[in-house]
């Protein structure tokens, strides 16, 4: 195993000192930011909570960090009580896209879908992990879960948004092309900026001439702003260039949730990984009037399946003492009725659990 060396807050191009403490507070939700040297280069990992406490891995869709993809679910306050109750987190990002990254070497090759599932083996390694459960968006989704495949003994449970697990379609592979071709001729330009606006967010809070856009669409465009596009770039090659794992789907030992917005791009695509998923440990909630990113823009809508999948592994909300009374997850709001894509918003497929999980 190559060494893996901790650099708190070094950046792969800044000074040589071994550790440099970086403060998230006041940026971010809390937590630390450690900068880990893997054989594939910097992986920059923001951990939140307790490190005793069983760890959740996140990872962000394309041209995002933990900062624009999670902050909205971890904002919500029954949210936070819920993962933080229970989980340490561990927020990975892709490499290069944390914030204040430095562009990577163009001397540096382009990294795999497998090599960026790779670096989160060694991420788990430097901190001691064992079986983790992982929580995904869109072309984060594709690589934890490819990572679930590689590395089974790791995953105890998957929570995936918008997923994808197919190669590109034609389609996909020519959009995707044509704003890699802007990436690296024209970097982060309006027209890369609406595309990937049209990825992650529903026509209703994207606006148009007559309605601005919604206050979330508007710091995510500021976010964009800050990343290094060649860095997308690089990010943006390896998703495009992904093999199907369809095959893979039913070997997976560990049970799955899969959100999807309704009017997500990548609906079709998570319909078709939840039919390859085994029933019996899967389960889909497609969100009513929402796009492919459900963390920033119905956050909300996951609480009410979150905790039912979470008891799953007997892992349970706070005391209600602890919770607003007007929480979606105080027992009078999970009746149920409660259930009904009237009252939530929500088009829910039932979700077969076991108590115990055999891994």
């Amino acid at each position: 195993m190559p060494q893996q060396i901790q650099r708190e807050g070094e950046r792969e191009m800044g000074d040589s000192s071994d550790s440099v403490s970086v403060d998230m507070e006041g940026i971010s939700f809390g937590g630390k930011e450690h900068l880990i040297e893997t054989c594939h280069g910097y992986v920059s990992v923001a951990v939140i909570g307790d490190p005793d406490k069983p760890a959740l891995v996140t990872y962000p869709d394309l041209a995002q960090n933990h900062l624009s993809c999670f902050q909205g679910l971890f904002f919500c306050p029954e949210a936070c009580s819920l993962l933080l109750h229970n989980f340490c987190i561990y927020h990975i990002s892709p490499p290069g896209h944390e914030l204040g990254a430095p562009a990577i070497s163009p001397d540096k090759p382009v990294l795999s879908v497998d090599d960026l599932a790779d670096q989160i083996e060694e991420v788990l390694n430097f901190f001691g992990l064992g079986a983790v459960m992982c929580l995904g968006v869109t072309a984060g989704a594709y690589i934890l879960t490819l990572f679930a495949m590689k590395y089974r003994q790791r995953v105890l449970g998957l929570i995936l948004v918008s997923p994808l697990c197919k190669a590109p379609s034609w389609t996909e592979w020519l959009f995707n092309k044509v704003m890699s071709n802007l990436l690296y001729f024209y970097g982060m330009c309006g027209v890369v900026k609406e595309l990937l606006l049209k990825r992650y967010f529903s026509k209703e809070v994207r606006g148009n001439a007559h309605v601005s856009e919604s206050d979330i669409v508007q710091a995510c465009i500021r976010s964009l702003e800050e990343r290094q596009s060649s860095n997308v770039w690089r990010f943006l090659e390896a998703i495009n260039g992904r093999p199907d794992i369809t095959e893979g789907l039913r070997k997976l030992q560990c049970r799955s949730l899969i959100f999807v917005g309704d009017n997500s791009p990548f609906h079709f695509e998570a319909l078709h990984m939840t039919s390859n998923l085994d029933r019996r440990y899967s389960a889909l909630v497609e969100v009513q009037a929402c796009g492919s990113m459900v963390t920033e823009e119905q956050p909300h809508a996951m609480m009410i399946p979150l905790e039912y999948f979470l008891m799953g592994y007997g892992l349970y909300r706070p005391s209600q003492s602890s919770v607003s009374p007007r929480s979606p997850l105080s027992p009078s709001c999970i009746a149920p009725e409660l259930l009904s894509p009237e009252s939530m918003g929500l088009k829910l497929k039932p979700i077969k659990t076991r108590i115990s999980l055999q891994i």
